[in-house]
């Protein structure tokens, strides 16, 4: 067989881009994430506008996305193995093109109602959980351990980009032709992924493993891998803080805007973009930042300085005042994506290939667990304490969270090891 792929590959001046099958990845993972950016504003809206939803039913719908990685998670990676990377891939961004579909295809005919919003949210999440596992574990397959960082700043540059246009392209989409429209949108976005995951040459690790073991002990193998490390049970914890403290504040941070802040629905996604901008800033300087603290410190420091500029957030008040909150929003994001880039190419090259599924699938079940907690306890104290109240207490736990890096041998090197090896877990 010819080698297409990119391990072998010499770096050329223009980067990963002058790789064919790397942007053939790229391009169909941002349009798809494109399409994502427009659903996380016109998903909620759907819920709050359409159909006048409070902030806990807006809290159990963001749960609902998040719920199956508790469900089918840990086996998630096991499955991958057995079926593929690229197929589940393939076969994930499918099942995801009908179910956003049938939205827009049951307002138009008048039946759409707040439990069907909740069965899509539901089984798009679990597409979302074998996606986002699978996706995981694929990169290493096309490039080099050198190259993760490059690679994963690329694809997260182009996330936080396609964010950038997303939330303004709901905006435009729910004022002009209704919220169920723009998951429409987000369809064809995944017909996108699927086209370009077809054209990818480089084949050579989509066959599936065929590993005998019993489902239950490859599970546990990947969760005691976990759990033993120092530097991935670190990332664990902090992770799954992060998300519980960002989901609660996403679920109701339409709702702030609205009500609070006096935003129309179609601001919400041009606020919105502002994240993204800062994401695509922090997807910059991911590796500009480690060359030179290093990927330890970096990290640190870029959690440490940073995600305090979240604080504007809560303070945002009408009118000129909601620059504070563009402003937080920008900077908060920027340093959140410049630490997963970092932290994401750490695990992909540390963890053994053979176990790289599993523990990929342990790890982000334990961290997307804390989602559909945080996005119902961000509903309730909605409800109890009021919005503003319930994004102080958000914004602070996110900050909290970068203790738990801190307190782990995260503080005591300047660099991530490269490799595992069983002098780490000692």
């Amino acid at each position: 067989m010819t080698d297409t792929g990119l391990r072998g590959a010499p770096r050329l001046p223009a980067g990963l881009f002058a790789h064919r099958d790397f942007r053939l990845l790229w391009a169909g993972e941002t349009i798809s994430r494109f399409g994502s950016a427009v659903t996380a504003v016109a998903l909620p809206l759907v819920a709050v506008v359409t159909l006048d939803a409070g902030p806990l039913a807006a809290g159990l719908l963001s749960a609902a996305v998040w719920l199956p990685w508790l469900l089918v998670g840990l086996p998630a990676g096991v499955w991958i193995d057995r079926w593929g990377r690229r197929a589940v891939l393939v076969g994930g961004n499918l099942v995801s093109v009908v179910l956003y579909a049938s939205v827009p295809a049951a307002a138009w005919s008048g039946v759409l109602t707040f439990a069907h919003l909740l069965l899509v949210a539901l089984l798009a999440g679990t597409a979302a959980v074998f996606l986002g596992a699978a996706h995981q574990a694929y990169l290493p397959d096309l490039l080099r351990p050198e190259q993760l960082t490059e690679g994963n700043a690329k694809l997260q540059g182009g996330a936080s980009a396609a964010q950038v246009a997303g939330p303004g392209v709901a905006g435009f989409t729910v004022q002009a032709f209704g919220a169920a429209v723009g998951l429409l949108v987000d369809a064809v976005s995944f017909l996108a992924a699927v086209a370009a995951l077809l054209l990818i040459r480089d084949r050579r690790t989509t066959a599936p493993a065929l590993d005998p073991a019993p489902l239950g002990r490859q599970v546990r193998e990947g969760l005691a891998f976990v759990r033993r490390d120092p530097y991935l049970g670190a990332l664990l914890r902090y992770g799954a803080v992060a998300n519980l403290a960002l989901a609660g504040y996403q679920a109701v941070s339409a709702l702030f805007l609205i009500d609070e802040l006096g935003v129309a629905p179609s601001g919400v996604g041009w606020l919105g973009a502002a994240g993204a901008l800062g994401g695509v800033a922090g997807a910059a300087l991911a590796r500009p930042v480690t060359r030179r603290y290093g990927t330890a410190r970096g990290v640190l420091l870029a959690l440490l300085t940073i995600t305090p500029f979240g604080l504007l957030l809560p303070t945002a008040r009408p009118g000129a005042g909601l620059s504070l909150y563009a402003a937080g929003l920008a900077v908060m994001v920027g340093g959140v994506v410049l630490a997963n880039v970092v932290l994401g190419s750490f695990r992909q090259r540390y963890v053994p290939p053979a176990l790289l599924n599993r523990v990929v699938s342990a790890s982000m079940t334990a961290n997307q667990a804390t989602i559909p907690l945080g996005a119902v306890i961000g509903g309730l104290l909605g409800e109890v304490l009021g919005l503003r109240p319930t994004v102080w207490i958000m914004i602070l736990l996110l900050m909290a969270s970068a203790g738990l890096l801190i307190a782990s041998p995260y503080r005591r090197v300047r660099d991530l090891p490269d490799a595992w090896s069983e002098a780490a877990e000692s």
